[in-house]
């Protein structure tokens, strides 16, 4: 009222226009039909169709379109296609309103959702079994025990928001995300049972003749009594099985069909970690309810059945036995009211039954009763052990992605370590680059000086020959040791990424000159021979770094004369199309196969090292080859 009051006279009329047409006021169209077959249902009755007629539409549509068309075949055809187009719009209509009760049980109770189509067509089928059994004869004795069903259903809804909402038996709110609820309330499902059973007792007439017309209000009263008496004794503790979170305005979008949906129907899911959608959450059968496992329909008859049975007969029931008896508690008391119901009708059916017939008849039903329930009790022996079966089945699947799920966490935490372990050993390498670049420059300084003076007194001619040879000595060491500086400062600056070349103009064969003979001189004094072979002509200029370049082939060629005892060593030069290629071939050990992965390595030196005369570093491969 508050917010009418506020508004334009436009939008009240619209507001008062969806309570009449959408809301509860669809009633009063209703009235009005039904006011309107009674009047067609006079007019029959005055035209001399029988009582028994006169409900016919046929009937009905017949006399009423004689008023409006002046020959009877057009009165005839006029109520055909009405009642044909009436009868489409009337079964097309239930057949659809049946699915949406056939798709939600099957929903909640497979985890299946084929389709509202297949629900259709499913309710077309069996409109159209009925029709061909001639059922529908009993259709109204049928509606009349539903009527009674659907009394006790309503009144224990009216019950539980008119008494037990105010007193506090139940939540304040009203919850249906399935997510938050239990699958069976015994407010509602006793209440509503125990109302229908006594309804139904009275309909059929066993309280007798005289309370059978009352059958209606004997299942109003009973639910409006047992509702609040089930509530105030389970405490209404099966209403809520979690707490829900407070719904947002906003939409939100689901994350397993990932369709946006309001937020009064959303609900947390702890296995997804994420909202779902009512839909979905009805649909997925692997979490197993992991959001309230305690309010799942097996949890809550296993707690039913240690409360009736000792413990010595729990593991029975949890191996099987408890689904079964489950199943067939559902299964018997709804083939006995099946069979009690055809029963039913039969004998009403009869048009002065004797004692022997009815009898005989029910023996009858008695046998197909038996016949079914057996039949029953084996499909449902069966449903559980497949039941049993793909749980089994989807336990080893959850065993087998917890494994994997514990692989990956142990890869993961691996892979931490693993980058731990190189970001320590890139700070180590990095502080040893540091360190040797520090250390290398501290000795290049006194260094330098012992070379200058030995240069200056090896030109010194008052210096006597003994004495000139040791300063020669002091000179050699020097540069070798110089030399080894050089080398330990470039791995550092090749680690660190910041080795430049100094690319200048050199005089190619003057420099391979004095690398051969450098080395010639050496090889004969070891006694063994030397050949340098350059193939193609060589250019008079190339740009290279001359430092660089020397120290490369200073390190292969010494190493081959180094290693090598007896024979010869090869250098060959080939150039062609401005590319020189350098080969190094000797004739000493050579490199066991299982030191190749080292031999670049700095610092790493082959088994074959005390060939040589004299020590090294290790470095002069990783030298040559990085850079």
């Amino acid at each position: 009222p508050e917010r009418t009051s506020a508004s334009t006279p436009k939008q009240r009329r619209r507001w008062l226009a969806g309570v009449l047409i959408g809301g509860p006021g669809w009633v009063l169209p209703g009235v009005v039909k039904m006011l309107g077959g009674t009047l067609l249902a006079y007019v029959a009755l005055n035209h001399g169709v029988l009582a028994e007629q006169a409900v016919d539409p046929n009937q009905m549509y017949l006399v009423a379109y004689q008023y409006v068309f002046p020959t009877v075949g057009w009165a005839v055809a006029a109520t055909a296609i009405f009642v044909v187009i009436s009868q489409l719009k009337i079964n097309v209509t239930n057949a659809y309103a049946g699915s949406l009760a056939w798709s939600n049980f099957f929903a909640r109770l497979t985890h299946s959702h084929p389709g509202r189509v297949v629900w259709v067509v499913f309710n077309t089928l069996i409109a159209l079994m009925l029709m061909e059994l001639d059922l529908f004869q009993a259709l109204g004795r049928v509606l009349g025990l539903y009527s009674n069903v659907a009394v006790a259903w309503m009144m224990t809804v009216v019950a539980d928001l008119v008494i037990n909402k105010p007193l506090g038996l139940s939540p304040p709110g009203i919850e249906f995300r399935r997510a938050y609820l239990y699958d069976i309330n015994p407010v509602g499902v006793g209440a509503m049972a125990i109302a229908s059973l006594l309804s139904v007792a009275a309909y059929v007439g066993l309280f007798g003749p005289a309370l059978q017309p009352f059958a209606t209000f004997i299942a109003l009263g009973a639910a409006l009594v047992s509702s609040p008496l089930i509530a105030w004794l389970t405490q209404g503790r099966y209403y809520i099985a979690r707490r829900a979170e407070p719904a947002t305005a906003r939409a939100q979008t689901c994350c397993i069909c990932g369709k946006d949906y309001e937020g009064e129907d959303m609900a947390r899911c702890p296995a997804y970690q994420d909202h779902i959608c009512s839909l979905c959450c009805s649909l997925d059968a692997r979490c197993h309810d992991l959001c309230k496992p305690q309010a799942r329909i097996s949890d809550q008859w296993a707690g039913l059945l240690q409360r009736i049975f000792p413990a010595t007969a729990q593991p029975y029931m949890d191996a099987g036995l408890g689904h079964y008896l489950l199943l067939m508690t559902g299964v018997v008391p709804f083939l006995g009211l099946l069979i009690g119901l055809l029963y039913y009708q039969e004998v009403l059916a009869l048009t002065g039954p004797d004692a022997a017939l009815l009898s005989h008849l029910r023996d009858a039903f008695l046998r197909a009763g038996a016949a079914l329930l057996l039949v029953s009790g084996i499909v449902a022996w069966w449903l559980v052990l497949t039941h049993k079966s793909r749980q089994v089945a989807q336990e080893e699947s959850n065993r087998q992605t917890r494994l994997l799920m514990q692989e990956i966490e142990s890869h993961r935490r691996t892979d931490e370590l693993l980058q731990k372990a190189k970001h320590t050993a890139d700070q180590a390498n990095q502080a040893k680059s540091r360190y040797i670049s520090a250390i290398s420059h501290e000795l290049r300084t006194p260094l330098n000086s012992i070379l200058g003076y030995a240069q200056i007194l090896e030109g010194d001619g008052a210096i006597p020959d003994n004495r000139r040879q040791a300063v020669s000595v002091i000179r050699r060491g020097g540069e070798h040791l110089l030399s080894l500086i050089e080398g330990t400062l470039d791995i550092a600056r090749i680690e660190s990424g910041k080795l430049a070349m100094d690319m200048k103009p050199l005089a190619f064969p003057e420099f391979l000159g004095q690398i051969v003979g450098m080395f010639e001189l050496q090889a004969r004094n070891k006694g063994i021979e030397f050949h340098y072979q350059p193939v193609g002509e060589l250019p008079a200029l190339v740009r290279a770094d001359e430092r660089r370049l020397r120290q490369i082939l200073i390190n292969i060629i010494g190493n081959a004369v180094k290693f090598t005892s007896r024979g010869e060593v090869r250098f060959r030069l080939r150039y062609q199309r401005e590319m020189a290629t350098f080969e190094i071939e000797d004739t000493g050990p050579g490199i066991p196969a299982d030191e190749m992965e080292q031999i670049f390595e700095p610092f790493a030196r082959g088994s074959a090292a005390h060939v040589g005369a004299t020590g090294g570093t290790g470095l002069g491969l990783t030298t040559a080859t990085t850079t």
